[in-house]
């Protein structure tokens, strides 16, 4: 079932759209191998570093896009997320053409100013390497938020974190 912004697509869009919905997983070969960094990640979290987050985010999507053999690209770590009308922006891509294509990510919440939860980091940053692998890996013109899209990344973030193991 397609988004309520599917009817407002035109048709080389909705043509898109319907393809990136069909796609629903993304194979990560030697998923295992990055998973030391994933625990990184998960301790630099657990100690408020933004500084080892932020390395461990840029190995990690180092890793993947080697892994995926499409073009690198960098990610910063800022601190409270900001606050866009109603909502909170937890992570944003960004691609030009000039420069590499760039990452944000927050670690703190707006309300409480709490470190992000790392179930929640996690994929707020493979959300944002699903947007980069949607142009690079799957050749889309757009990157629709679909449901093919959501299940990408759930497939990512089970082959870093396997559901048999517990998370940091």
């Amino acid at each position: 079932m397609p988004f309520a912004y599917y009817q407002r697509l035109d048709k080389r869009d909705r043509a898109v759209y319907d393809r990136s919905d069909r796609i629903v997983r993304l194979d990560l070969p030697a998923a295992e191998g990055l998973r030391p960094i994933v625990g990184i990640l998960a301790e630099g979290l657990t100690r408020d570093d933004r500084k080892v987050v932020e390395a461990a985010c840029n190995r990690l999507a180092l890793g993947i896009t080697t892994i995926m053999k499409v073009e690198p690209l960098r990610v910063s770590v800022l601190a409270v997320r900001p606050v866009l009308r109603a909502a909170e922006l937890h992570g944003l891509y960004t691609r030009d053409g000039r420069e590499m294509p760039r990452i944000r990510l927050w670690m703190r919440t707006v309300a409480q100013r709490r470190v992000v939860a790392f179930r929640t980091f996690l994929r707020t940053f493979l959300h944002e390497i699903c947007h980069h692998l949607d142009y690079t890996y799957l050749n889309m013109p757009e990157s629709f938020h679909t449901e093919g899209f959501f299940k990408r990344e759930s497939s990512l973030f089970y082959q870093l974190v396997p559901r048999e193991e517990t998370p940091p």
